[in-house]
């Protein structure tokens, strides 16, 4: 299934999926792989300077993540671009949620701005409840 958001002219678009092959259910660890695109459908060219993740796992425990850029780049948007990339997160349930932000900030005249991150699902399927 794929969630997506469109905040500041900027869509973005998260398909996640469980990966069993990394998994120990025994070990009460899941791990989730997710697919991230951020498309800037506005007129002015931007960086993604910083991301802010929430993470709720099937308890609702939370674990809120925060750092600069993203798998270790700062990607630039001109306009009508796309950028792409995947990334993970282990859990210690079969289902969880995340979401967040991206603090962005325009090229020109370095005004911060967010874009945000859908609230999406992890689920290991073969989890019935």
């Amino acid at each position: 299934m794929q969630y997506s958001e469109i905040t500041e002219n900027f869509l973005v678009e998260v398909e996640p999926s469980y990966v069993p092959e990394h998994s120990s259910p025994e070990d009460e660890r899941f791990f989730f792989a997710y697919r991230v695109r951020i498309t800037n459908h506005g007129g002015r060219r931007a960086q993604l300077l910083r991301r802010h993740w929430i993470i709720m796992d099937g308890q609702q425990r939370r674990e809120d993540v925060e750092g600069p850029g993203v798998v270790g780049e700062q990607p630039h948007f001109e306009p009508g671009t796309t950028y792409e990339y995947t990334s993970f997160c282990p859990l210690p349930t079969p289902t969880g949620s995340m979401r967040g932000t991206f603090e962005m900030s325009y090229v020109a005249d370095k005004s911060p701005f967010s874009i945000k991150i859908p609230l999406f699902f992890l689920r290991d399927p073969s989890h019935n409840n």
